[in-house]
């Protein structure tokens, strides 16, 4: 299976992980985990396994 390394959702670009979750429940534990870490994140099923692909979220700035 070839995984692409970044993918587009909703003009937004999402990085994987680069690890292959056997189970659903393994992938949705990353990305909790990822997101108490200031991430979104995006899971894909692909073959049967599960990809987590996640970005940063930009911190809102105010102008001084």
């Amino acid at each position: 299976m070839t995984v692409p390394l970044s993918r587009k959702v909703a003009g937004k670009k999402f990085v994987w992980d680069g690890a292959i979750n056997e189970n659903q429940e393994q992938a949705r534990q990353k990305m909790e985990s990822y997101e108490k870490n200031g991430f979104e994140v995006q899971m894909f099923e692909e073959d049967g396994q599960y990809l987590v692909y996640s970005r940063r979220v930009p911190a809102v700035q105010t102008a001084e």
